[in-house]
């Protein structure tokens, strides 16, 4: 086959059936729109050009195509008349008068490239005017009927609303998907009418005009239904989600991934793993996610456009735009936050917040702290119960810890500020200002008990009533 192929994206209709502010195939399902996973399958055919209908919520629905394909033309469908009206709206953007015109819709997600390139190259070789992609389902409803003549040809396709009650029983359907002769559809897209029961111009009438020209019609019948399904509502979404995800979950068991409980577990489609990899019951990975061999993720763990270094482990956690280094230990209960970066062998603990923050090698943080706007240098350990002050009502500011440093529990760092290296700091210290290297920074006073504070200024409180008693145990 050669690249002598356009591509026509039909991506107009509303879907009001998704009773949603979103225009339909931009709803989303394994890390992408439903369009942009059809324009994923569609790049991977390298089309000579790719041209995209639009019409409700253009403004939104046009940028977001050109995001997975800068080259795509545009055209706008004002009255949405059927698809015949859409192609008809495209081809008069198409500069070519020979080879073949694929239309797809925006809204199958599972569709995959090898069979639009399969699908292209039959059609090519058979040297058809039309195919139709086609598949035998269990139950038709909705779908348009493939007609066929006693000995099997394709002699038309009728809509679910104009099929009568024994075409509604014939269960091979017409996908959508269809391929043209490019130089017969411009001759023929005129001769369309719309006397059906929508009252709109169906491509699919196309075959019946072949026909009467003596043209050939063939279809290219498929065994994954899955591949031809669309997305009406949400409940369709949601099952079209749930094989997809099936489907990259076993894929990547299926290249060495260990994933302990695929029902539990979620992986975007651009989620890229090596092997090796183990993933415990309950995690999602995310957007662009990048996880090395020897890692272990999870259980109950989401990361998003993440990336996880080899022999790493993330426990209970949730990440986004975080870099986790080599053999780092993350969680349980952690949350990094964007900007954070963990480095070889680095350790942010239980209940830690991490924000813009970066630990260097063998740097800690094991439990309960926050750390925001931070560099915290090689083999530094910071103590229980530390904040890091980075805002002052306005802005935020940013701390340093140098390298073999350890603070105590119970620390604020005030920044903008300053820990030398291989400085200390006492347990409850508040440091508001640099630290030498080697130094130990200590604040507040010694130590003072007010005696009988309790009962002068919580009389009469069970408070006050426990310390009373207390003192009468330990009188002599």
């Amino acid at each position: 086959m050669t690249n002598d192929l356009t591509v026509i994206v039909l991506a107009a209709g509303g879907g009001t059936r998704m009773r949603s502010k979103t225009m339909k195939v931009l709803h989303r399902l394994g890390g992408r729109s439903m369009v942009g996973h059809v324009l994923t399958a569609i790049a991977s055919v390298s089309p000579q050009q790719v041209v995209a209908v639009v019409g409700t919520q253009r403004e939104m629905v046009g940028p977001h195509i050109q995001e997975y394909c800068p080259d795509c033309q545009l055209v706008v469908q004002d009255d949405l008349d059927g698809t015949g009206g859409a192609v008809r709206v495209a081809m008069e953007q198409v500069e070519m008068s020979t080879g073949t015109v694929l239309v797809a819709y925006g809204d199958t997600p599972l569709l995959e490239g090898d069979t639009l390139r399969t699908f292209a190259a039959e059609h090519d070789a058979a040297e058809r005017a039309v195919s139709i992609l086609t598949a035998v389902v269990v139950n038709p409803f909705g779908y348009g009927r493939l007609i066929r003549s006693p000995d099997g040809e394709v002699e038309a396709i009728v809509e679910e609303k104009d099929a009568t009650v024994d075409q509604r029983e014939i269960r091979e359907i017409n996908s959508g998907i269809m391929a043209f002769d490019a130089e017969f559809l411009r001759h023929a897209l005129p001769r369309l009418g719309n006397d059906n029961a929508k009252g709109e111009f169906y491509l699919t009438d196309l075959v019946s005009v072949a026909r009467e020209d003596g043209l050939t019609v063939g279809a290219h019948p498929i065994e994954d239904v899955w591949q031809t399904e669309g997305a009406n509502d949400r409940v369709q979404l949601a099952e079209l989600g749930r094989e997809l995800n099936r489907r990259i979950v076993t894929r990547w068991m299926l290249d060495g991934v260990t994933v302990m409980d695929p029902a539990t577990t979620w992986i975007d489609a651009d989620v890229q793993l090596a092997p090796d990899v183990t993933i415990l019951p309950g995690t999602q990975l995310l957007g662009a996610t990048v996880v090395a061999e020897d890692a272990v993720i999870g259980p109950d763990t989401t990361l998003k456009d993440c990336e996880v270094g080899s022999g790493a482990r993330v426990v209970r956690a949730h990440g986004e735009l975080a870099v986790i280094g080599p053999q780092a230990d993350v969680g349980p209960f952690t949350y990094m936050r964007p900007g954070t970066l963990l480095g070889s062998a680095a350790k942010l603990g239980a209940f830690v917040e991490a924000k813009n923050a970066q630990l260097g090698d063998g740097a800690k943080v094991p439990h309960l702290s926050y750390v925001g706007d931070a560099e915290i240098g090689a083999a530094s350990n910071i103590g229980a119960g530390t904040i890091f002050a980075n805002y002052d009502g306005v802005e935020k500011h940013r701390s340093k810890v140098g390298r073999h440093v350890r603070t105590g529990s119970g620390n604020v760092f005030v920044a903008p500020v300053e820990v030398g290296d291989g400085a200390a700091t006492g347990a409850g210290a508040v440091v508001r200002r640099n630290v030498p290297p080697g130094a130990l920074a200590v604040s507040g006073g010694p130590q003072r008990n007010l005696e009988g504070w309790t009962l002068r200024r919580r009389a009469g409180t069970p408070q006050a009533e426990a310390a009373e008693q207390g003192l009468q145990r330990e009188e002599p």
